[in-house]
């Protein structure tokens, strides 16, 4: 059957060509048929014809020189959703664009976790951190990348009863699973280098909050007090304040109303005034901050009048009681909450943070959320403003957590976040199923849209009142009907994309993720991907075990000397049950350091805190073995419950000696403790004082990165204005081509016709049509062809142009790649002394520090002591 017929005549042979709709024949494959004038085709007999494909939908593998760009996510190929075919363009999605923040929603099957996990892939490769929210076990299929495509590595993430279905063993189903996994991947030009790049790219790490399945984090050992730049938005102070409390009230199972609760007002009292002053609130500290408040007043009446100390009491004991439980001593395990840990190493390699709450119950899952939003927040505040991409924060499954009308402690927080994020270069991506469940006012703040194949009606209307309230925001026109058109005939793996950046919505097809998607993770899978994370940092902690020295212990604590001022570190660890309690000597020493350098532009304090263990012997060069405390120390005025003493070593006994520990501290401070700047040579520029090679690293990088994208734009705009005069002039050169063939093509047809008047007439003896015109129609026949040769020439010299051009930028994307590297970044240290007649130095002091012996004599301290 013939759907369409297209006939043209080409000196003596036309062509027909048609859309066959036979059985055998593939879908919009077009077919080109030709014969000749003389009955014969091709060569065949006139009753034969001959075919060939004209047109065959199959698509080129993708060259990985074209989407390793600049500043340009991967994330799939353009998608014919009418004809329902897969393109060649590829969707390359602008880093800058996700610092207008993305949501990403489907319905289970739709592809959504393997378009979110590409989406971090590819930040990872760019050098972009990200922190992870996992309510399901979906994103620990980052570390499943496996460059080597060996069965092997996919066989411990594979199912025997999966290999059974199959009627295979499972070394079998590892093979195969390999092969897929291989051909997949290369056929979206994806080489198993760039699997190995984003691998080392970034460290990943899951971590599992009040659990030890995973790497374990604590947000319990204090709340950590603002920054100092943050401290004067009141805002921002009682947002998080509210936050906080609420999410530890809902732990301890108070449902309390922040407006009216006595104990949310109570608590809230209590850290608003220690965060203005700076001070970090421990656990402990905060319980006995419940009993004895450092306000007098609340509101307008005395702190007893608000609450009874018998009520407050009782509030403190339930707090105590939560953090005595043994179910709940998970929570106080594991480093603290830090952003800046979170997002980079200590060496400044981006890391790619997944924390796991599957585990959780709500409760549990809503606090620890809001103290995280919290804490992002107060980070972002600290940030620098900046139009590029600087880190990225996903959430999957975020419906229960932004809702359309409650107003849960998280709510606020991710609100802010999405309001004022964008100006730090923070890009927030959340995910869910349910679009019906979020709030779409809320959600008009997000500039690009995933969308992937929706559940039901209301999940399409919550959608589109987000897209049109986010093309309102950016001042751009919605086309309603059509959207939701669109969105109705989307397929597995095939997404609509709309970016306010764009002007025009997209649809694509997501490509193959570098990671292995073997399914949401179980807590021994969590656990045996992060057993050799888990025994570092134990070897770590058991580098400051030490076996128990034979020293004196009483139950009353040894007098020391009178004016020497003493206090009683906080414990910040848990202790073991049957272990016991001591407290030993140690002298601490706090100074202030001036340090300027005016090239540097550097001008700062720096104090430092520095603890020294006490043992028999104290050289003069004794302060060379202290160690800096952790951030969270708190210094306690009266000793913990169940503690011991041991015996104060006569070398702090004599007052006298204390002025010379003085001393040699200050000079230990002079001699040692430099001020080391980095400076990039490549950018002229110094990293601002006080950072650590790691810090100064990430601060060049986000140098490099905003020196970059300003360069890409430029370079883009450059472009743009060239290859938009050029097509221009193609376009015109192609229409002359067209003009000029259908000239030539009338005058050919007049010459025929002429040229056969002339013959019949002279057949039939009628009039007699005149030999010179035809031949003079024949003459302009071939000027004409003459022209359509000059006019494609044209237009060839013009597409050459056009090539020419495309080289050109491929070769300064090229040079801006090896300019911009942020691999190879150089670091010049230059260490600073501080000025030795500003030093000032505090008395020393005797510090009793906390230890737990265990029944063999091991001794492990229950302080965490700072980096060196």
């Amino acid at each position: 059957m013939i759907s369409r017929l297209v006939c043209r005549r080409d000196w003596g042979q036309f062509a027909l060509q048609f859309t066959p709709h036979f059985d055998w024949c593939p879908p919009r494959q077009r077919i080109l048929v030709r014969f000749d004038l003389d009955g014969t085709s091709n060569g065949l007999s006139s009753n034969t014809f001959s075919s060939q494909t004209f047109y065959q939908p199959k698509m080129s593998t993708p060259d990985p020189e074209v989407f390793e760009k600049l500043a340009s996510f991967y994330l799939g190929r353009h998608y014919d959703l009418e004809n329902d075919e897969l393109q060649d363009d590829l969707l390359m999605y602008d880093a800058k664009d996700l610092c207008t923040h993305a949501m990403c929603v489907g319905m289970t099957g739709s592809g959504k976790t393997g378009l979110c996990l590409s989406l971090l892939e590819e930040a990872a490769i760019d050098g972009i951190p990200a922190i992870c929210v996992d309510p399901k076990g979906d994103l620990g299929n980052l570390l499943l990348s496996f460059p080597d495509m060996a069965p092997e590595d996919f066989k411990p993430w594979l199912e025997e009863d999966e290999a059974r279905r199959k009627g295979m063993s499972l070394d079998e189903l590892a093979s195969k699973t390999a092969s897929t996994w291989k051909d997949g991947l290369a056929s979206w030009g994806q080489t198993p280098e760039r699997v190995r790049k984003f691998k080392e790219s970034v460290d990943v790490a899951v971590y599992t909050p009040g659990s030890n399945v995973g790497l374990p984090l604590t947000v319990l050992k204090s709340f950590d007090a603002p920054p100092p730049e943050a401290r004067d938005d009141a805002e921002l102070i009682g947002d998080r304040v509210t936050g906080s409390v609420s999410g530890l009230l809902t732990l301890m199972g108070i449902d309390a109303d922040p407006m009216t609760s006595t104990e949310h007002i109570l608590i809230s009292s209590i850290m608003s005034h220690e965060w203005r002053e700076g001070r970090n609130v421990g656990m402990g500290q905060l319980i006995r901050l419940i009993q004895e408040p450092p306000v007098s007043r609340i509101g307008v009446v005395d702190v007893d009048t608000f609450m009874s100390a018998s009520s407050r009491g009782k509030l403190a004991m339930k707090l105590n009681n939560l953090l005595a439980s043994p179910a709940f001593a998970p929570w106080l395990e594991g480093e603290g909450l830090s952003i800046k840990r979170l997002l980079y190493t200590p060496e400044g390699k981006p890391r790619l943070t997944i924390l796991s709450i599957a585990h959780l119950n709500d409760s549990e899952r809503m606090f620890f959320v809001t103290i995280l939003l919290n804490e992002l927040l107060a980070w972002v505040r600290t940030q620098n403003g900046t139009s590029s991409l600087r880190a990225m924060f996903y959430m999957d499954e975020v419906a229960g957590y932004f809702p359309p009308v409650a107003k849960p402690p998280s709510k606020p927080p991710m609100l802010t976040l999405l309001k004022q994020a964008r100006a730090f270069g923070l890009g927030i991506t959340l995910a869910t199923q349910n679009p019906v469940d979020l709030d779409y006012k809320g959600l008009s703040n997000i500039g690009t849209w995933f969308l992937g194949r929706l559940q039901t009606e209301r999940d399409k209307a919550r959608v589109l009142e987000g897209l049109e309230g986010a093309a309102g925001q950016a001042g751009q026109p919605f086309d309603r009907s059509k959207m939701e058109q669109t969105l109705a005939g989307l397929g597995n793996r095939v997404f609509l994309m709309n970016n306010v950046h764009d002007g025009y919505p997209t649809t694509f097809q997501t490509r193959w993720a570098m990671s292995f998607l073997a399914g949401p993770l179980g807590r021994n899978q969590i656990s045996r991907l992060m057993a050799p994370r888990k025994e570092i940092a134990d070897q770590k902690r058991g580098q400051r075990r030490e076996s128990i020295v034979k020293e004196v212990e009483t139950n009353v604590r040894p007098v020391a000397p009178s004016g020497i001022e003493e206090r009683f570190l906080g414990t910040t660890v848990s202790s073991r049950d049957g272990s016991k309690l001591v407290y030993r000597p140690a002298l601490f020493a706090e100074a202030s350091m001036h340090f300027v350098k005016s090239t540097a532009d550097l001008d700062t304090w720096l104090d430092s805190q520095r603890l020294m263990r006490c043992g028999t012997e104290f050289p003069d060069d004794m302060w060379d073995s202290s160690e800096p405390l952790g951030e969270d120390f708190e210094l306690l005025d009266q000793p913990e419950e169940g503690f011991t003493f041991s015996d104060l070593p006569d070398e702090l006994r004599s007052k006298g000696k204390y002025r010379t520990y003085r001393a040699r501290y200050k000079d230990y401070l002079y001699r040692h403790c430099y001020l080391t700047v980095f400076k990039s040579p490549l950018l002229k520029e110094y990293a601002p004082g006080g950072c650590t090679q790691g810090e100064a690293r990430v601060y060049f990088k986000q140098e490099l990165r905003e020196q970059r994208d300003e360069a890409t734009e430029k370079l883009r705009d450059k472009y743009e204005s060239k290859m938009r005069t050029l097509e221009g002039k193609m376009r015109t050169a192609q229409d002359r081509v067209a003009r000029e063939t259908a000239q030539y093509e009338q005058a050919k047809r007049s010459s025929w016709i002429n040229i056969g008047s002339t013959i019949m007439g002279a057949f039939l003896g009628g009039r007699r049509s005149s030999v010179g015109t035809a031949a003079r129609g024949f003459g302009r026949a071939s000027q004409q062809k003459d022209d359509i040769g000059r006019a494609e020439d044209s237009l060839e010299v013009l597409q050459d142009q056009m090539t020419d051009m495309e080289r050109e930028l491929r070769d300064e994307i090229d040079e801006l790649t090896q300019k911009y590297d942020v691999e190879n970044l150089e670091l010049e240290p230059i260490d600073i002394p501080p000025r030795k007649s500003d030093l000032k130095a505090d008395d020393v002091m005797i510090v009793w520090t906390p230890w737990q012996v265990d029944s063999s004599g091991i001794a492990t301290p229950m302080f965490e002591l700072g980096e060196v």
